[in-house]
């Protein structure tokens, strides 16, 4: 099967290109690297172009004879999306329209959607399924559910067969070594933390102590990077035309901003000064997935279970390219 992985050249989609092409798929990437690195891309496989090119994505879909999409070009800073929700609106929903559009004109009638657990806002339940309500509360998850609603117009419409993945908290890197997470800015907790583990931050802020956690701080639900492109796959093989999936993607146990802290430490054998601040508004108690219903559609279960083995892989990437991408560019 040929599979183009639009964001392919940034974290979550890096991973599922190169995972795709380890297990015999032919994998083409479209970025415009606003975001993505050229060396985290298999080499050769790079198409550089941008959404809204809606010519161009014809043609890298028709020339190459893709039988597939994974989405993941999104703009996925929550903060930002606050502050700038036009440039959120723009890629993130009018972007993917002029995907899904390019694809109704190449014939292309299967994609993957990297969607997310903001979709569900402030859970009223958690552990959370699929059946607890879509709210979000900032411009990144409303555009996802915008797209999550298109796509099962489309499947209504047109015959559109797709899989709409809700990720917790992607984490980790390639367990070879070879790709990792770099973003500017960095956000995610897991690299902030080693970057104090390497010198490149004085300490990790705590944003709050006071949560209705067992140790005060917010639990998220991480799941590896790796595990994620598997759960790409197996959705992409269940895919029938004109049905849509829709499914949590996480490991069911969350870890503490301490825990992360306290992992990173063991890890790098570095103390991790930390300091906390206030809280940020909005941040929930608890984002924990149930991921069942993955499980069992899927038959898909994450390899990377608890915290340590995740920081473990990170610290490893980070370790080797402690500038990123920046180590390797072309």
């Amino acid at each position: 099967m040929k599979v183009l992985c639009t964001g392919g050249a940034g974290y979550v989609g890096s991973h599922a290109a190169w995972v795709l092409a380890r297990s015999g798929y032919d994998v083409w990437v479209f970025d415009n690297l606003s975001y993505g690195h050229r060396a985290a891309a298999p080499e050769g496989r790079l198409i550089e172009g941008d959404l809204m090119d809606g010519e161009l994505l014809v043609d890298a879909l028709k020339s190459n004879d893709i039988d597939a999409v994974m989405h993941f070009a999104a703009f996925a800073y929550v903060g930002e999306s606050v502050t700038d929700p036009a440039k959120y609106y723009q890629n993130n929903v009018v972007g993917t329209l002029s995907l899904l559009d390019a694809m109704r004109t190449a014939g292309v009638g299967k994609i993957v959607f990297s969607s997310t657990c903001a979709t569900y806002g402030l859970p009223e339940i958690v552990p959370i399924t699929e059946k607890e309500k879509q709210a979000p509360i900032n411009p990144y998850g409303y555009t996802k559910l915008v797209i999550e609603r298109a796509m099962a117009d489309y499947a209504h419409a047109y015959g559109l067969g797709f899989a709409a993945l809700r990720y917790f908290n992607a984490s980790g890197a390639a367990s070879d070594g070879s790709i990792g997470e770099d973003h500017d800015p960095e956000t995610h907790l897991i690299p902030l933390v080693l970057d104090v583990a390497l010198g490149k931050r004085k300490e990790i802020l705590i944003f709050g102590d006071d949560y209705d956690t067992p140790d005060g701080t917010c639990i998220r639900d991480y799941i590896h990077v790796e595990d994620l492109a598997d759960a790409h796959i197996k959705a992409l093989e269940k895919i029938e035309p004109g049905q849509g999936l829709h499914l949590n993607l996480g490991t069911g146990a969350g870890a503490s901003v301490q825990e992360v802290i306290q992992a990173c430490r063991e890890v790098t054998g570095h103390e991790i000064p930390a300091r906390v601040v206030d809280r940020r508004p909005g941040d929930p108690d608890m984002l924990v997935a149930d991921a069942s219903l993955a499980r069992k559609t899927l038959g898909w279960e994450p390899k990377f279970v608890g915290i340590k083995p995740i920081v473990e892989s990170a610290w490893a990437w980070h370790q080797a390219h402690p500038q990123g991408f920046d180590d390797r560019d072309n």
